[in-house]
């Protein structure tokens, strides 16, 4: 069957994704490869989204492989019931009277400051432990998504590094300029804006002489990098560990940046020591 003639389906967006990851019959899939050879433009947008399915899985799919933490698995054990147990019935009665001694007890003796707020406080730093977290894994996958394009892994070039500058500059509202690393072995491909959750983010793409590609990723949501209270003050370099990707993170002024890599972590650090130093003397 020609994919030109009349009786053919038309090919939706959702189709071309379950050819990807062939869900079609074999009849439509068959189609697809037709229609997708009449269309260059068509079939390179199709490998760009097989690049980025791989990818996401290098990135991803070793987690699959690690195991489950001690506290989840303790979780996961079925717990004995109340009615297994003999002395239940005295047990329940014991334990009502200590809360009722206890609840006088309290009634007359306030808790002490100190233990009434270090929940709060213990609360306060895992939930920025975990939005810090999150924030280097946005700009390891946006690293991953886009470093493997071959055809168009930026939006502007360096060629056009003056364009790039004072359009990231302008959707940022702050001088955008990107570092020179060529005395590290990198040199600038270019960048693109991309979306944030608070608002726009700036993305800088490196290359090295053997193609291997690094990029630097800049947000204005500094809050989720932000030390809890009482925490020591000051940038300081953050590292993680996405998939096969090693980030360091960190908040400088109104913004956070975080440098996502295949290096080694000790040549990554000197890199983002470089781009401080950069960034710190503007």
């Amino acid at each position: 069957m020609n994919p030109n003639d009349p009786g053919v389906a038309p090919v939706r967006e959702a189709e071309l994704h379950a050819f990807i990851d062939g869900q079609l019959t074999s009849e439509r899939q068959a189609e697809l490869d037709l229609w997708l050879a009449q269309r260059p433009d068509e079939a390179s947008r199709v490998e760009a989204y097989r690049s980025q399915k791989a990818a996401l899985r290098a990135l991803f799919d070793p987690v699959l492989d690690e195991p489950l933490p001690a506290r989840l698995a303790a979780a996961a054990r079925p717990r004995r019931q109340w009615h297994s147990l003999p002395a239940a019935a005295g047990f329940v009665l014991a334990l009502l009277g200590g809360v009722a001694g206890w609840a006088l007890h309290a009634g007359l003796t306030p808790a002490p400051a100190a233990l009434a707020a270090a929940p709060t406080s213990a609360t306060a730093t895992a939930t920025a432990a975990a939005r810090a977290s999150a924030f280097a894994q946005r700009a390891a996958i946006a690293h991953a998504v886009f470093s493997p394009e071959v055809r168009r892994p930026v939006e502007v070039d360096a060629a056009h590094e003056d364009q790039l500058v004072t359009w990231l500059s302008k959707r940022m509202g702050a001088p955008m300029k990107p570092p020179h690393l060529q005395s590290l072995g990198y040199a600038l491909e270019g960048g693109r804006l991309l979306p944030g959750g608070q608002g726009p983010v700036a993305q800088f793409m490196y290359r090295d002489e053997a193609g291997q590609r690094l990029t630097l990723y800049v947000s204005n949501e500094v809050a989720e990098l932000a030390s809890p209270a009482g925490a020591a003050s000051g940038t300081a370099f953050r590292f993680a560990r996405e998939g096969q990707l090693n980030v360091f993170y960190w908040v400088e002024g109104r913004f956070g940046y975080a440098l996502s890599a295949e290096a080694d972590r000790n040549a990554l650090a000197a890199v983002s020591e470089e781009v401080y130093r950069q960034l710190a003397a503007r």
